[in-house]
């Protein structure tokens, strides 16, 4: 404990991401996106399609893999968003891939392979979604719809 005391605030890490960490990328001045930025893309994206080819809802993957709902969202929808190492590793044993390609590809991992970076970049190009929504697709828009069309209530003054 002396030892613990003595080095202060230092951040000190263990496992897979003290090995290899990612260092903070910001975008150019160009507006070009990131390495990072461009792997999470195609996290999500997996995230998504893993999900649907299963047939889980988010609420059943969530379920499944022991994780919120509402990060599985952020994970699908928001490439700005860094997920936890926890959920990453509970993805990746529910998807059955391995925990350190997905630890790099969502960006918590230094992906030093130039190879799984232009396959993630493809990869995403390759899996946007063309395709008409389904029943369930179309309910939930439908109801999120009349949701977002409820007149608001008068403000009182």
């Amino acid at each position: 404990m002396a030892r613990a005391r003595r080095e202060g605030d230092a951040v000190i890490g263990a496992g897979l991401l003290a090995f290899d960490p990612v260092s903070e990328e910001r975008p150019t001045a160009t507006g070009q996106t990131t390495v990072v930025e461009e792997t999470r893309i195609a996290f999500g994206k997996f995230v998504n399609l893993m999900r649907r080819r299963r047939g889980f809802s988010m609420e059943r993957l969530a379920e499944v893999a022991d994780l919120d709902a509402s990060e599985l969202l952020v994970i699908e929808d928001d490439v700005h968003y860094v997920p936890e190492p926890r959920t990453v590793f509970k993805l990746a044993q529910t998807f059955e891939v391995s925990q350190r390609r997905l630890m790099q590809l969502a960006g918590l991992a230094a992906a030093n392979d130039t190879g799984l970076r232009q396959e993630a970049v493809r990869f995403a190009a390759r899996s946007e979604a063309v395709q008409k929504l389904t029943p369930e697709e179309n309910s939930a828009l439908e109801a999120f719809v009349a949701v977002l069309s409820e007149q608001d209530p008068k403000r009182v003054k």
